[in-house]
């Protein structure tokens, strides 16, 4: 019995992180995530593992399950959200950026994208695009024939490609922008940042219902600039801003005293910025004070 638990657990910690970055990047958050971490272990410690013959596999068959179940919950509750949602930011380490494909998947923009598949064509998408999961193996995981899974992920690579950044962007275009935001906030120049912004830039508010933040998103560079302008001369003198990464890209958490305030995310194409994320939601800002590994 404790040979068995022990192998259990040694194979649940040797692929948590993989388990974690699958549960974030289908739910978006990173609290639920761990909360099917917690599932996903309950459920493996009754497996018989002498019948299963993927460790890893067969986890991340476990962990999507009970995603899914949890996606479902999800959805119905972001109905009733107050104003835009955004996905809960994670400090992530430098080298995430290094793996493009695994930055671009937890990536703000990617998130938002893959709000807008079925939760089956968002599992379908991210286990065969993201982690190279085998089609039976996805199978399994959704409770489909590899056929209809063959599909689906052909229907939801589609949906995704029509709507994903442009083109890969260097480290130096992103920090570039980041550079520009900084520069603006801590000296009122708005000038270098309003030069950034793309014709059809959005921005987005995530306040939560609790801060206060822009309730609809707002399109455009005149419109944003005219945001900016009007906002960012009103903050206060102990405002500090740290550029790190944020999922796997390049932002800025915003601090005003000790308390953290915001975070901004950016979406980057072709050297300007087409998307800001602004997170205020308290709720979702608590995991950015300490690093989160993602990986695959």
């Amino acid at each position: 019995m404790n040979q068995r638990m022990d192998t259990a657990t040694e194979a649940f910690v040797a692929h948590r992180n993989l388990l974690f970055t699958v549960a974030y990047e289908l739910l978006g958050s990173a609290a639920d995530a761990e909360d099917v971490l917690q599932e996903t272990w309950l459920r493996w410690v009754d497996v018989d593992l002498d019948e299963v013959r993927n460790h890893r596999a067969y986890l991340v068959q476990i962990t999507t399950r009970q995603a899914l179940t949890r996606l479902r919950t999800l959805g119905r509750r972001r109905e009733s959200y107050v104003g835009p949602w955004l996905p809960e930011p994670l400090l992530t380490a430098p080298d995430v950026a290094e793996d493009v494909e695994l930055a671009e998947s937890v990536s703000m923009a990617m998130l938002l994208v893959l709000e807008t598949l079925t939760p089956t064509e968002r599992a379908v998408f991210v286990l065969r695009e993201v982690f190279a999961l085998e089609y039976d193996e996805i199978a399994e995981a959704v409770d489909k024939s590899p056929a209809a899974v063959r599909q689906i992920a052909h229907r939801a690579r589609n949906h995704v490609a029509a709507r994903r950044p442009r083109g890969l962007v260097s480290a130096a275009e992103s920090r570039g922008a980041v550079q520009a935001f900084q520069h603006a906030i801590e000296t009122g120049d708005l000038q270098g940042l309003l030069d950034l912004l793309a014709p059809d830039v959005v921005l987005m508010g995530d306040g939560g219902g609790v801060r206060q933040a822009v309730p609809r998103p707002i399109v455009g560079a005149d419109k944003v600039a005219r945001l900016l302008e009007a906002g960012l001369p009103k903050l206060p003198g102990d405002v500090t801003v740290e550029p790190v990464q944020i999922n796997g890209s390049p932002a800025l958490i915003i601090r005003i005293g000790d308390e953290i305030d915001d975070v901004v995310a950016m979406r980057i194409e072709d050297g300007l910025i087409t998307g800001l994320y602004v997170v205020r939601n308290p709720e979702k800002l608590s995991r950015v004070e300490l690093e989160t590994p993602v990986t695959r």
